[in-house]
């Protein structure tokens, strides 16, 4: 019997770089937005804000990273009729709102990004243009 379980988690150089460029892909695309990065027991690695974000943004961010992290697939993959129930349930700390996705490496889980700050739609593709580049695993939507 083990006495211990161990969990891959992302590191924070990793997540430091994914901010980084989360940031640049918002910023190519006019967006200031909040990057955030947590790691599977749904503590913050990295966060960054550009200058001029709004301010609800990084509550926004941080739950799609939560999301993303805990459900181990994109905040926009829940379902409609879930995403009420999921919210309330949650205490608001999970959402279905499009910009969240999970952190995974060769087949193993790391953690969760959240991108807010525009659009719906937008956030969602900074978020898949900062997994391309980082060189992770492809998200299912």
């Amino acid at each position: 019997m083990s006495t211990y379980y161990s969990v891959p988690t992302v590191t924070y150089e990793t997540a430091a770089r994914a901010v980084a460029i989360g940031l640049r892909h918002a910023e190519a695309a006019g967006v200031r937005a909040v990057v955030t990065v947590m790691d599977p027991s749904l503590v913050v690695v990295a966060v960054g804000r550009a200058d001029g974000a709004p301010p609800h943004s990084v509550e926004t961010s941080r739950r799609k990273a939560i999301t993303a992290s805990s459900t181990r697939k994109p905040s926009a993959a829940i379902p409609e009729e879930n995403i009420t129930l999921l919210e309330h349930g949650s205490g608001g700390l999970l959402t279905g709102i499009k910009g969240g996705v999970p952190l995974v490496f060769d087949g193993v889980h790391t953690g969760g990004l959240g991108i807010a700050g525009g659009s719906p739609e937008q956030d969602a593709e900074i978020a898949a243009a900062t997994l391309a580049e980082l060189g992770t695993d492809k998200a299912e939507a």
